[in-house]
């Protein structure tokens, strides 16, 4: 008997410990969503979409299958928050609540939280010296919508600001005005404002405006020219393309006022279209300057220089070069800072006698300025793994303020005078870590093709790296984007949580020149795709981590790259995080501005595109007999560049598969587009908190 009671213990233990591990396994009551048989035929190829009713995101029916996704996984994360501990860490580490000041015209601005329940105000100071005081504060220009300050440009007098803001994350914006000295508003409200910079002439500003299309196509941009005190309805039309309304504007006015400039890009051809007026000539008119130039030559102008313009372009140049373009003469263009053969040209900032560069070269950056005559004046060189942000200031400015950060160190504002070249702390930056624990180094991996891809690498000094350790793999990958290191306080937690955290900068990507982006885009998106894959598996063979302690995550463009990889190698990972990402690529470029990017992930409306697109597409590429890894997929309701609709039906097609044992989660964040939480501190807090909680609950529970 006693020996009986004593088994039935032993197994009730057994029993006990076991719990865990049981419920985590056990299939999640997830929202009921019907299927129905919508069917699209592509060149005799039938794609059927299930969860097409998902697209109609108004409908009752969604909302509420939404709000049951929500609570969910409120309460799903919920448990993970034991674990992770992320939301008191992540404020712990988060340094301060304001962004790099810069200078407009002769004020100074910053954008910065009050409090933790408010969104980001804009503040103004006369000077450095002087305390900030509030100019614009979004929390009283709407009390039920979150509003986020966007943009702002400043008046050549520096009497007056205008600023945009959006409503709910949304890219539709608004601009208002106001007196810079009083803070008083004038009547001025402009709306549907959408990709637009605010540019002043004289008494008024140039901006851009599309027709409300809701989440249909976005096409049909204007560039209006609006003058003070007037309606919007009285506002000038500058320029628009009604024989193609896909066609795409960058307007723009030189620092002098002297020039307006007006960059037509044409995806469909392929071709750049740059005019201009020269507002000192007699007879002020748009006049052409370029036309039908290839995108390939990445022509931007920046600003003139007296009578002639001063442009960067990759024409014949992968790196990058600096040039100048006589409007009289403007195919013949003088090289003025040739291509750097090792190093990339990511900015340039024009001054009256000195030009600053900033390059790259395998994680490291420099800054080097020039004269007008090409002429090297000075080079400073920033430490490996760290990234410039800046300059900033006027064109006629001696001193200007810059910073430098890097993935676990905060950013550091400095002042740097341009005559002796000078470089001064503006102020003490606090943490409470200590920053120095922490390493980053660049790895260099072998890819599916053989192509050598660089890899960032941060940890903790001390860990021993090739113990199958916890690890966080991101990319971006696309639209020629250059990833750079920033500071973000989660991944500070993450590796005082004996984590290492992982960035490869794959194809698509402009880090290592235009050839690189070329190899990534288009009918050769699916290298972006195999260099990320080789990147966890060149994790995995060295032993830096494997399939049971390996995250993904990547947001856009990135959370394409991340769903991408776990539909075609789900063995490799652990957990995924995609962050506001588009799935569903044969209805991409049917909804907002997808039609705008057909240069980077091709057409659906040619076979070759389809046949690429269908490929890789991870909503048409789940499999029914698949365990996919632990997924938490984030989008956002309001977000109107990548709508929520494809997290929706990502989603749902997980969940509703008898093989799928680890939880897929959908984390809608409410009041908030494509840049997630965009209201007060504590939803940015949260919304961080939720995806490190999800990790670290699944790659450190056992």
């Amino acid at each position: 008997m006693n020996i009986v009671r004593t088994n039935m213990k032993h197994i009730l233990l057994i029993l006990t410990l076991l719990i865990p591990e049981i419920v985590d396994c056990q299939r999640l009551d997830y929202p009921v969503a019907y299927k129905e048989n919508s069917v699209d035929t592509f060149f005799n190829k039938t794609v059927i979409d299930e969860y097409r009713w998902l697209e109609e995101m108004n409908s009752s029916t969604c909302k509420e299958w939404v709000n049951q996704q929500n609570a969910l996984t409120k309460n799903e994360l919920r448990k993970a928050a034991i674990k992770g501990y992320s939301y008191n860490a992540i404020d712990k580490y988060s340094y301060v609540k304001y962004e790099f000041t810069i200078k407009k015209r002769d004020y100074y601005f910053t954008y910065a939280y009050y409090n933790n329940v408010s969104a980001p105000a804009l503040f103004v100071q006369n000077s450095l010296r002087d305390s900030p005081i509030v100019l614009v504060d979004p929390n009283f220009i709407s009390t039920k919508d979150n509003i986020l300050l966007k943009d702002f440009a400043v008046s050549s007098d520096s009497k007056y600001l205008a600023y945009q803001f959006s409503r709910n994350g949304s890219d539709w914006g608004e601009i208002m005005v106001c007196n810079i000295k009083t803070g008083i508003h004038k009547k001025d409200h402009l709306k549907n404002v959408k990709f637009s910079a605010i540019t002043w002439k004289d008494d008024g500003f140039y901006y851009s405006k599309f027709p409300d299309n809701g989440i249909v196509k976005t096409q049909g941009q204007e560039i209006y020219y609006h003058k003070l005190d007037t309606d919007q309805a009285e506002d000038k039309l500058t320029f628009r393309r009604t024989t193609n309304p896909s066609a795409f504007f960058n307007a723009y006015i030189t620092s002098d006022e002297r020039y307006f400039i007006l960059k037509e890009i044409d995806d469909n051809q392929a071709v750049v279209n740059i005019f201009y007026i020269d507002f000192q000539s007699q007879t002020p008119a748009l006049r052409p300057l370029l036309t039908r130039l290839s995108s390939d030559d990445d022509l931007t102008i920046l600003d003139n220089y007296g009578d002639e313009f001063i442009a960067i372009s990759s024409k014949e140049a992968n790196n990058g070069m600096v040039i100048k373009i006589d409007p009289a003469n403007p195919r013949k263009w003088n090289i003025l800072i040739p291509e750097d053969s090792s190093a990339i040209l990511l900015n340039v900032k024009l001054l009256e006698d000195v030009i600053i560069t900033l390059y790259q070269s395998n994680g490291k950056q420099q800054i080097v300025l020039f004269d007008y005559q090409g002429h090297v004046l000075h080079a400073i060189q920033l430490p490996f793994g760290f990234s410039v942000d800046g300059f900033h200031g006027e064109k006629s400015d001696k001193q200007l303020l810059f910073s430098y950060e890097g993935y676990t160190q905060p950013k550091i504002v400095y002042v740097f005078n341009v005559e002796n070249f000078e470089m001064k702390p503006l102020r003490a930056t606090v943490v409470n870590f200590d920053y120095t624990q922490f390493e980053t180094k660049e790895l260099e991996y072998e890819s599916f093709d053989g192509t050598k891809v660089p890899l960032f690498m941060v940890y903790r000094k001390g860990i021993n790296l090739t113990a199958n350790n916890p690890t966080i793999l991101k990319a971006y990958g696309g639209f020629g984007v250059v990833a750079t290191p920033h500071f973000r306080p989660g991944i500070v937690h993450f590796l005082n949580e004996g984590g290492i955290f992982a960035f490869a900068n794959i194809r698509g990507g402009g880090d290592r020149g235009k050839e690189w982006v070329d190899q990534g885009r288009g009918e050769k998106k699916p290298n972006s795709f195999g260099d990320f894959i080789a990147a966890a598996e060149y994790l995995i063979r060295e032993g830096y981590s494997s399939p049971d302690k390996l995250a993904i995550t990547g947001g856009s463009n990135g959370g394409l790259v991340v769903g991408v990889a776990m539909t075609q190698r789900p063995e490799l990972f652990k957990v995924a995080v995609p962050v506001v990402a588009p799935f569903d690529m044969i209805r991409f470029e049917q909804f907002t501005i997808g039609n705008y990017h057909t240069d980077e992930y091709g057409s659906v409306k040619d076979s070759v595109g389809f046949k690429n697109i269908y490929a890789y597409s991870p909503l048409n590429n789940i499999k029914e007999d698949v365990n996919y890894p632990a997924t938490l997929i984030m989008t956002s309701e309001f977000d109107d560049r990548v709508p929520p609709l494809h997290s929706f039906k990502f989603a749902a097609k997980l969940q509703q598969r008898a093989a799928q044992e680890n939880p897929i989660l959908l984390r809608i964040e409410k009041g908030a587009g494509h840049y997630g939480a965009n209201g007060n501190f504590k939803s940015l807090l949260q919304e961080a908190a939720d995806m490190y909680d999800f990790i670290i609950y699944h790659l450190l529970k056992n």
